[in-house]
């Protein structure tokens, strides 16, 4: 799109946000503690998901994830607002493998997991569980790529594998509900699978396979789920194609895997407007055909990248909340998809803000709620979309 054209777009939908009344309200008084300010809306996302067959829910974490963040569980009122808007929790780092066991010399570390899901199931929320393998070596635990596998790597890799899923599934045991059991196998600038230590000795598909094979058979009551972020721009095409080539190859060998993850990390450079419906479309058509492998789905991370939005806040929360309501209102038209989480509710707990910074140094506004935990456009245009959803039989 033009950048005139593009401006316009914004400009429209910061006049339709008016409109209907979701614009920013005033400054809230200062001060962490104290009930809610404003009173949060009724009825809550995940109200308006349950109506529709879904559930709603979002990532909570105490590690940070970069300078500017910090422990989004131990700040009361934003997890306040957590039990207010969701039915369903996953951890951002504290089940990833490097977090759960950073030394071998030392046992598996539960205990951050441990607080913030007792927490969650005393306000009767389901768990997903955040990632057993994440395929990008930069990803794995250092000491596992360092380390030296012997003259037979094959079998030791293998029994390392197994060990990992079994101590962690065995832990948690049917707490979970859903696990991503493997995380962003696809490179997406080439469409092929990842390449690691594991990946180079054991074979692609029959590692990956495996994994799975490995959470069935110690979490014989979850969802399996493979987790990417591709996306339904032109540029993603190549990714998708990946994607649809892994989940066939895994279905083909028998694997376990029940569902397929969408990341959802979108943005101004993977989203077109309403006028490309070629490139809506062909997410569709790529959604079809997950779901014709016998796979359901899941939105596992949404998340609205502003960077290329205009500073003006009214002008990028209306595009922010503009991008979002294009991309839910397809992808939630898919009745196998039975949950939508966003990665954080609020934009000052929102990773985006560690990832690199906007041109204009302003501090992003991605999530549902700004930092003194008002809503925002883009919480209007997430509840909109679920009231918007199809039915669906409730999972």
């Amino acid at each position: 799109m033009k950048r005139r054209q593009f401006h316009q777009h914004l400009l429209a939908g910061a006049a339709a946000v008016a409109a209907v009344g979701c614009a920013a309200p005033p400054v809230a008084p200062a001060g962490p503690a104290g009930p809610p300010w404003p009173p949060w809306p009724s009825p809550s996302l995940d109200a308006l998901a349950r109506a529709r067959g879904l559930r709603f829910g979002s990532t909570l974490g105490i590690l940070p994830s970069g300078p500017r963040t910090r422990s989004r569980f131990h700040d009361e009122r934003y997890r306040a607002l957590t039990a207010h808007e969701c039915s369903v929790l996953v951890a951002e780092n504290e089940t990833k493998w490097p977090q759960l066991r950073p030394d071998p010399a030392r046992p598996y570390d539960f205990r951050l997991a441990d607080e913030m899901f007792a927490w969650a199931r005393t306000q009767g929320m389901a768990l997903r569980g955040h990632t057993l393998l994440w395929v990008d070596p930069r990803w794995l635990p250092a000491w596992v790529t360092q380390r030296d596998f012997g003259a037979q790597p094959g079998p030791a890799m293998e029994r390392l594998l197994a060990d990992h899923v079994a101590a962690v599934c065995g832990h948690f045991g049917r707490d979970i509900e859903s696990w991503d059991v493997v995380n962003e196998a696809v490179d997406p600038a080439s469409g092929e699978i990842r390449r690691n230590l594991f990946t180079e000795r054991l074979g692609a598909v029959p590692h990956l396979a495996r994994a799975f094979e490995l959470a069935r058979e110690h979490a014989p009551h979850a969802e399996l789920v493979y987790n990417d972020y591709m996306g339904w721009g032109a540029d993603n095409e190549r990714h998708r194609a990946g994607v649809l080539r892994l989940l066939a190859a895994l279905k083909a060998r028998g694997a376990p895997v029940h569902a397929l993850g969408l990341q959802a990390h979108i943005g101004v450079w993977s989203l077109p407007p309403r006028a490309a419906a070629a490139e809506a479309a062909a997410w569709r058509r790529f959604l079809d055909e997950v779901t014709g492998m016998g796979l359901k789905l899941l939105v596992t991370e949404l998340d609205v990248n502003d960077r290329a939005l205009p500073g003006d806040i009214a002008v990028r929360d209306a595009g922010v909340a503009s991008l979002a309501r294009d991309w839910l209102d397809v992808t939630l038209d898919n009745r196998q998809l039975h949950r939508v989480l966003c990665w954080g509710l609020a934009d000052h707990h929102s990773w985006l803000q560690d990832a690199g910074p906007r041109a204009d140094g302003l501090p992003r506004r991605v999530a549902p709620y700004d930092e003194q935990l008002r809503p925002k456009p883009l919480r209007q245009a997430i509840a909109d979309a679920l009231r918007a959803a199809p039915s669906r039989p409730a999972t």
